[in-house]
């Protein structure tokens, strides 16, 4: 495929993120196709020529079929509400367009299955939003767990934290509807749970205690409270596949916290501890040194560590979350074009919502799900 045409639905924060990688991604990844950036769509027509003249798109629209119909596009990227993505995704699939769409893929787990059967039956390429686990110090944690190096693993914990839901005043949004889904299990959680399964494989069995801490918020333009009747905060103990055991938190008011997306791995032979604050430091601890000097070693970005060296030839000058985006673009863009597809694609998501799926059930009986 010589040219790739592009259409983004949606131009707020992760539609900005997506115009960004789009435009970075061709000049960052020598070998892609001509990326296209076709047109735009958001609520009115006016957002879109705005968004689109400046995130460099030909065309804008305030109506999203608009780019579904559109011969020109290839690709259709989802960045929209939860509650919407079902919809535009199936709509785009039918059209025969590849999709890239946001996490959480859909409010339920039937939902993503939905979207899963039917991208697969047409055949086109998929991708959801999970640009963390991009990170090139992240696939060298995931090589050193499958190459052994931390020996027979012992225990996983993970938290994803941030406070943008902490305020009690705080006015009611599409997050807290609950035709979107969940709350922060599916908002934040769905990071971890993903970054977990990403380094140590699939999750067996979960239980959890999900909580809604506060319970009614203002309505914007009104004088009014709505109830609230999602997650503020879950705490989960998974155990995985490989038999060893992990617990998982996420919380959208912990006072704060902006991006306490973090990990900790131990095994028989050692440890790895991992933080988004400081996203580009992977921390690995060697059992059996000799105790006077050990402890754990820092691991910075590096040009060894593919592919930081298509950003920068130095090392420890640090990437962005933004480059973390552009990755994902990239690999989705070339496997569009042939190559090895990396993910994590709609069925990747189906797993991912089963987890969030099966503890917010397992909260609601005080039991362990397993995850089927």
């Amino acid at each position: 495929m010589k040219r790739i045409g592009v259409g983004l639905i949606g131009t707020g924060f992760m539609g900005k993120a997506h115009a960004f990688a789009y435009r970075a991604a061709g000049a960052t990844f020598p070998g892609l196709p001509e990326i296209d950036l076709v047109a735009i769509a958001d609520v009115t027509a006016d957002a879109a020529q705005a968004a689109a003249k400046q995130y460099g798109f030909r065309k804008g629209s305030g109506d999203w079929r608009s780019l579904i119909v559109d011969p020109e596009i290839q690709v259709i990227s989802i960045t929209t509400p939860n509650a919407l993505h079902k919809e535009m995704a199936l709509a785009a699939i039918a059209a025969g367009k590849h999709v890239h769409c946001e996490k959480p893929l859909a409010p339920t787990v039937a939902g993503a299955v939905e979207m899963m059967t039917a991208a697969e039956a047409k055949g086109v390429v998929t991708q959801v939003g999970y640009n963390y686990i991009k990170n090139p110090v992240l696939k060298r944690a995931q090589e050193m767990i499958a190459a052994g190096e931390l020996g027979e693993i012992t225990g996983f914990r993970g938290i994803h934290a941030e406070d943008y839901m902490a305020d009690p005043e705080g006015p009611y949004s599409w997050r807290l509807d609950p035709s979107g889904g969940p709350g922060v299990i599916a908002d934040l959680g769905s990071h971890i749970i993903g970054m977990a399964r990403f380094l140590l494989g699939p999750i067996a069995e979960v239980t959890a205690d999900v909580e809604t801490v506060i319970k009614s918020r203002p309505v914007p333009g009104a004088n009014q409270r709505k109830s609230v009747l999602v997650d503020d905060i879950a705490r989960l103990l998974v155990r995985f596949q490989r038999s060893c055991g992990g617990s998982i938190e996420a919380n959208w008011m912990a006072t704060g916290r902006k991006m306490q997306l973090e990990f900790e791995v131990y095994g028989s032979k050692g440890g790895l501890l991992f933080t988004q604050e400081r996203f580009n430091e992977l921390h690995v601890f060697k059992a059996g040194l000799d105790p006077r000097h050990a402890g754990f070693t820092k691991i910075e970005s590096d040009p060894q560590y593919a592919p930081y060296v298509n950003f920068c030839v130095a090392q420890g000058h640090q990437l962005g979350f933004n480059d973390m985006k552009t990755i994902e673009m990239a690999e989705f863009l070339a496997a569009i074009s042939g190559a090895t597809h990396n993910g994590p694609d709609f069925r990747e998501a189906v797993e991912i919502q089963k987890v969030v799926d099966a503890a917010v059930r397992a909260s609601a009986s005080r039991s362990w799900m397993k995850i089927v």
